[in-house]
C-alpha cells in the first residue's frame, strides 16, 4: 500500500480533530517532510514561538516516520525525563487514534509503556521504536536513527559559562548514538545570550562558536518581517502586545521573537563599551617618551592583578587588567589576561603567574602593578619583586587590600564610564571572558566576575606615571605620562 506524504499525514490528523492546518504549521510540516527525504546529513534547528504547536507537529512527525518504516528507532532528549516522557505520549495518543497508525499499537501492555514504546515491526532490534531521556541519563549503548532534541536548553541550565559547557559536552555525546545517514532535530527557543541554538559565527559574539555550526534552520518568531502575526487565529496583535507588556521586553525578545537575550537585564551593558583596534606606539620628543593608542596620546596608565590559584572549573581566575587613560579623561581598556598555569606545574605555580604578570608589564609598557592582596594574595607581592629584579624589569609592586562589597566596587567603577560611553575596549579583550561577565554581571553576586573585578581595580586606582620597564632604559626616557614640555633652568652663573 502506497505511504501518504507527511503534510496529507497531518492534514487527516486535523480534519479528525476538526481543525484546519494553520499556515506556520503547514510550513513545519513541509520543512521537516524535505529534511526527511534529503541525502547525506541531516542536522537541523527548528525554533518557533511559544505556544506555536511546534511539539504537536514534532509529534506527528514522529508517528509518520514509524509509519513510513516501523523499524526506525528515535530517541527524545529533554531538559528532564519528564518533559521527555511528554513527547512519547503525544506519540502514542497519535499512533492510537491516526486512522493509519493504529496497526502499529503491540499486542503486549510491557511494550507500551509511559516512557518507551516499540510498534509492531518485522526486525527485531535491541533498542525500542521510542524511547525517553532526561540530559543526566546514562545513554551509553543507545542507538537512534533519530534523535529530537526537545527543549534541552531550559533557564536551568544555562546561567552560567560552566553550566553551558556541562550542556554542551551531554549534547555531544549523542554523535556517538545517532546511525550512520541518521536524522538529529533540535526544537526549542533560547533561554540565554549565549544559546546552544546558534548555527553560525555571531560578529557580536566572536568568543562563543556555534554549537550548530552547519545545521539547517527554520525560524518561526510571532511576528513577520512586516510585523503581521505568524498566526492571527490565535494571536491578534493586541493579545501580541499584552503579552510583551505581561512578559516584559527581554522574555518577550526571547520567547516570542527567538532572539537571544539576557534574562538578567544587566547594569553592564558591552553595548556601551567603545572598541578599537589600535596598538601601542612608542614616539619621543623633547627627550620625553609619549605613549600613544591609535593615534591617542595617554597621560597615565593602572595595572591591576586580581590572583588566584583554584581550578579553572570552581570559576575562579587569576586575572591582570591594565587600563590607560588619554587627554580627555577617557579610559581605554588595552590589555587583559586570564592566567593559566598548567596543572603539572603546580608547585611552582606562584612563581610562573608572577613570570606572566612581568610579561605583561613589558608588553604594556608598564612600570607599576597593584596586587589584591586579600587571602592568598598576601605573599605574591615578594614572589613577583623577586622576579622582576632578576628580569632586570623596574616596575613597582604595590600592594591593594579591598575593603568594600566586590558588587559595589565594580558598579561604582564602570556605572557612569558606561553611561558616558568613556570605555573605550580593545576588540582582542572581546575575545575573552570578560564580556561575557558583564552582560551575566548581577549585583546579588551570584555572577562570575574575575575580570570585571581586576579592570574595577584598574579603574578605581590613582593614575600611576610610569615609563619604560627595561633597566637599562635611561630614565629620561621613561616619563611618557603627563606633559610633554620640559623646562630647564639657568644654572651657568657665579656668585
Amino acid at each position: 500500500m502506497m505511504k501518504i506524504n507527511f503534510f496529507e499525514f497531518v492534514y487527516v490528523w486535523f480534519r479528525l480533530q476538526g481543525l484546519r492546518v494553520p499556515k506556520h504549521q503547514k510550513k513545519m510540516s513541509k520543512w521537516l517532510s524535505s529534511l526527511w527525504h534529503k541525502e547525506g546529513d541531516r542536522q537541523a534547528l527548528l525554533m518557533a514561538f511559544r505556544n506555536s504547536g511546534k511539539s504537536t507537529i514534532v509529534g506527528l512527525f514522529c508517528a509518520w516516520v514509524l509509519y513510513t518504516n516501523p523499524s526506525i528507532r528515535i530517541l527524545v532528549m529533554a531538559a528532564d525525563h519528564a518533559l521527555a516522557k511528554k513527547m512519547v505520549r503525544n506519540v502514542k495518543r497519535i499512533i492510537e487514534q491516526h486512522p493509519l497508525t493504529k496497526g502499529l499499537k503491540p499486542p503486549r501492555l510491557d511494550q507500551w509503556a509511559s516512557d518507551q514504546f516499540t510498534v509492531c515491526r518485522a526486525l527485531e532490534l535491541r533498542d525500542p521504536s521510542m524511547l525517553a531521556k532526561g540530559l543526566g541519563a546514562n545513554i551509553t549503548g543507545l542507538r537512534a536513527d533519530l534523535i529530537i532534541c526537545d527543549d534541552v536548553e531550559v533557564p536551568k541550565n544555562c546561567d552560567t559559562p560552566l553550566k553551558r559547557q556541562e550542556l554542551r559536552e551531554k549534547l555531544n555525546e549523542l554523535d556517538y548514538i545517532l546511525t550512520p545517514n541518521g536524522m538529529q532535530l533540535y526544537i526549542g527557543t533560547p533561554h540565554t545570550y549565549y544559546t546552544i541554538y546558534q548555527t553560525e559565527a555571531d560578529p557580536k559574539k566572536p568568543d562563543t562558536e556555534p554549537f550548530l555550526q552547519g545545521f539547517t534552520k527554520l525560524l518561526l518568531p510571532i511576528l513577520n518581517a512586516e510585523g503581521k502575526s505568524a498566526w492571527p487565529e490565535r494571536f491578534s496583535e493586541e493579545k501580541i502586545a499584552a503579552i510583551r507588556i505581561r512578559s516584559g521586553e527581554n522574555k518577550f525578545l526571547s520567547q516570542m521573537m527567538l532572539q537571544p537575550v539576557n534574562f538578567r537585564d544587566s547594569t553592564l551593558s558591552p553595548e556601551r563599551l567603545c572598541v578599537y583596534d589600535g596598538e601601542i606606539e612608542i614616539t619621543f620628543a623633547n627627550e620625553r617618551e609619549i605613549l600613544k593608542i591609535g593615534g591617542k596620546r595617554m597621560l597615565s596608565a593602572s595595572c591591576w592583578w586580581d590572583p588566584s590559584f583554584a581550578a579553572k572549573e570552581k570559576g575562579d581566575n587569576s586575572v591582570i587588567a591594565c587600563v590607560f587613560s588619554d587627554e580627555d579623561g577617557k579610559f581605554w581598556l588595552h590589555d587583559m589576561e586570564y592566567i593559566r598555569v598548567p596543572s603539572e606545574n603546580a608547585d611552582n605555580a606562584a612563581t610562573l603567574q608572577c613570570s606572566k604578570v612581568a610579561d605583561f608589564l613589558v608588553r604594556n609598557h608598564l612600570s607599576s602593578v597593584r596586587v589584591e592582596v586579600n587571602g592568598i594574595g598576601r605573599f605574591l607581592p615578594g614572589i613577583l619583586k623577586q622576579v622582576l629584579k632578576e628580569r632586570r624589569i623596574r616596575a613597582a609592586v604595590l600592594e591593594a587590600y579591598s575593603k568594600d562589597n566586590k558588587q559595589q566596587r565594580i558598579l561604582e567603577a564602570f556605572e557612569v564610564l558606561l553611561a558616558e560611553r568613556a570605555l573605550h575596549v580593545h576588540r582582542k579583550i572581546w575575545q575573552t571572558p570578560f564580556i561575557e561577565e558583564m552582560r551575566e554581571w548581577s549585583v546579588d553576586g551570584t555572577s562570575h566576575d574575575d575580570a570585571l573585578d581586576a579592570v574595577a581595580g584598574c579603574l578605581a586606582s590613582e593614575p600611576i606615571r610610569i615609563g619604560s620597564t627595561i633597566a637599562n632604559t635611561p630614565l629620561s626616557a621613561a616619563k611618557w605620562q603627563g606633559n610633554s614640555k620640559q623646562f630647564s633652568a639657568e644654572t651657568n652663573f657665579t656668585l
